[in-house]
């Protein structure tokens, strides 16, 4: 087992938009009562498309939290990011006056999978129907995978470390893994997190190639991981930015500390290899808990990445048995993604958004309309399930073929 590390990275602020919440309150009420908001999806463009169900952020209103400035040079999942990223800036009590005093102890660190389609395509119609002197000057930045990392440290005036993880699913806990590494090496304070705004009519076609997209149009059925009616998964909107920041300077300003990342391990098993994803899974699992000092009893709640390919699920349960071991049979296993679909990159953030809640409540979040288990999982169904709960174990898998696990610890933990 590892030592820990004298600059623990700690979450001191949590902001949030995502379909079944706009806030931290709203999204956990509505997570751990298990209120799935899964729908028919409405945008424009949209209806002659096989994909009929998504989970769409219906209340966000982006010139309420973002300055017209911003907005014509931004997609939807910029809009997104930067409305997160106030919201955890505020969470952690971070005010402009000890920012600005300090910009270069600041810094910024997204993952995104698919940019800025809603942007690109207007943009792009413009030029087919009317020419380009028709198309915006911002057309050149808004796609662009690194938007929101570079317009959050604009509009915030954050000039310390700043990068982006352009990558499949498993992006988002590769982006926090990223910030808590720069706070070991000196960064004071990081914003980390993903957005992703995959449901403009030009990027649901570029989805239409993944085998693993359901294709059902009953919300209630189309997306149903670890069980025998198994279809695959429903695609979805939103994301979480986080407030990571070395836990002495969260103590030195009075912060509270929410949790602590402990420990992180990636593996590569290549495209739609499911079977082999077993193995790479495990192996991350096996890394993260090794970072953690972290012994597999010690883990109280998985947050599993859950695709609902029966292939894809049958490899998560084997993998999770692999590296805990008789615990893997035992340790409690939510997917609360169920209720809100999976936001790409941006997905397994709200897990840890959901983990690091779950830790403070004593409350297992459930996996909405999931009954029939057909797995040796644990899986929480029905109802929120109180625990007693310190270390929790969040999974991801990208459709590219990462695997990435992190090891999140209640409050101020041992382990680094």
């Amino acid at each position: 087992m590892s030592e820990p590390h004298p600059r623990r990275a700690a979450i001191t602020g949590i902001g949030l938009v995502a379909p079944n919440g706009t806030s931290t309150e709203t999204f956990w009420k509505s997570t751990r009562e298990g209120i799935s908001v899964l729908d028919r999806i409405t945008r424009e463009g949209c209806g002659h498309l096989p994909l009929r169900v998504a989970g769409e952020v219906r209340d966000f209103d982006p010139p309420t939290v973002v300055e017209e400035r911003y907005l014509v040079q931004t997609d939807r999942f910029t809009h997104f990011a930067m409305a997160a990223a106030d919201q955890a800036l505020d969470d952690a009590g971070l005010d402009r006056t000890e920012t600005d005093a300090a910009p270069f102890s600041v810094g910024v660190v997204t993952a995104a999978g698919s940019g800025g389609g809603e942007f690109g395509q207007r943009e792009l119609q413009q030029l087919w129907d009317k020419g380009s002197r028709f198309v915006g000057p911002y057309q050149s930045i808004a796609w662009f995978y690194a938007a929101s990392t570079g317009q959050i440290s604009i509009r915030r005036g954050f000039k310390g470390p700043c990068g982006v993880v352009a990558a499949d699913e498993a992006g988002g806990l590769d982006a926090l893994a990223h910030a808590a590494r720069a706070v070991r090496r000196g960064t004071d304070v990081m914003v980390a997190g993903a957005t992703e705004a995959p449901l403009a009519p030009y990027s649901m076609v570029c989805q239409l190639g993944y085998e693993e997209l359901s294709a059902v149009d009953d919300p209630e059925r189309a997306y149903r991981p670890f069980t025998a009616s198994a279809c695959g998964f429903v695609p979805a909107e939103g994301g979480a930015m986080l407030v990571v920041e070395a836990e002495t300077s969260a103590r030195r300003r009075g912060a509270p500390v929410r949790a602590t990342l402990a420990g992180y391990a990636a593996t590569f098993t290549g495209a739609s290899r499911w079977e082999q994803s077993r193995e790479g899974l495990a192996q991350a699992i096996r890394g993260a808990l090794d970072e953690a000092g972290c012994a597999p009893e010690e883990i109280d709640v998985v947050f599993a990445d859950a695709l609902g390919v029966p292939e894809a699920d049958r490899a998560e349960a084997l993998a999770i048995a692999d590296a805990l071991g008789a615990h893997g049979s035992r340790v409690p296993v939510t997917a609360p993604k169920t209720a809100i679909g999976r936001s790409y990159s941006a997905a397994p953030v709200l897990d840890v958004a959901a983990a690091v809640l779950a830790l403070e409540h004593g409350l297992i979040p459930p996996t909405p309309n999931v009954f029939d288990i057909c797995h040796e999982l644990d899986l929480v169904t029905s109802r929120a399930r109180a625990a007693e709960l310190r270390t929790a174990l969040v999974l991801s898998r990208g459709l590219m073929g990462s695997n990435s696990a992190l090891v999140l610890r209640l409050g101020a933990g041992d382990a680094s």
